[in-house]
């Protein structure tokens, strides 16, 4: 007698938060920050790349030093100007300018460098949407691709509330990473 086939579980989706906060380079600009599952992206990158900078990074570097470095490797989107955040939530839905876009792999920038320039250090994914879902997979630097892909996500939200919280980014007003007086992030 052969065993009723079980479907695989799926996993149970992530939870996704935007940010509105000044951009970590230029206060002045507002930009899209990220939270996935309650954690910073920026810090889900640094915990992911930590083991992939050590060959290139500077053995004086204290561990402090070395931490602010990978928390800071990437910046939320500036997105430049978008008073309404339609532009965030058709970028985050993939449908992204060319600008934020890997022109090979038609990936997008879900985080930019602390320069300011969205696209000159980015963080890409493949960003997929269902009716139902939205996923983030494949997350990679482009600038680094003996990294290959990162060992993030794939990340499965909820597509009602995805869009939700697109809709109503948290509005912060200053960047929850920043250093504290005591250096304490």
């Amino acid at each position: 007698m052969s065993q009723p086939s079980v479907a695989p579980a799926l996993p149970a989706p992530h939870r996704v938060e935007f940010l509105h906060l000044p951009h970590p380079g230029y206060p002045h600009l507002t930009a899209w920050g990220i939270r996935v599952d309650g954690t910073d992206l920026r810090v889900l990158v640094a915990e992911a790349t930590r083991a992939l900078w050590d060959p290139e990074l500077d053995d004086d570097e204290t561990p402090q030093e070395r931490d602010e470095f990978l928390r800071n490797q990437h910046a939320p989107l500036h997105l430049d100007d978008d008073p309404d955040g339609a532009r965030a939530r058709a970028h985050f839905l993939g449908d992204s300018p060319p600008e934020l876009r890997d022109r090979d792999t038609g990936a997008l920038c879900l985080m930019g460098c602390p320069c300011g320039i969205d696209a000159c250090w980015p963080l890409l994914a493949m960003v997929h949407a269902t009716k139902r879902e939205v996923t983030w997979s494949g997350l990679y630097q482009i600038h680094r691709p003996q990294w290959g892909e990162l060992p993030l996500g794939p990340y499965v939200f909820s597509r009602p509330a995805y869009e939700a919280a697109l809709a109503a980014p948290v509005p912060l007003t200053e960047d929850p990473l920043a250093e504290d007086p005591l250096g304490q992030a």
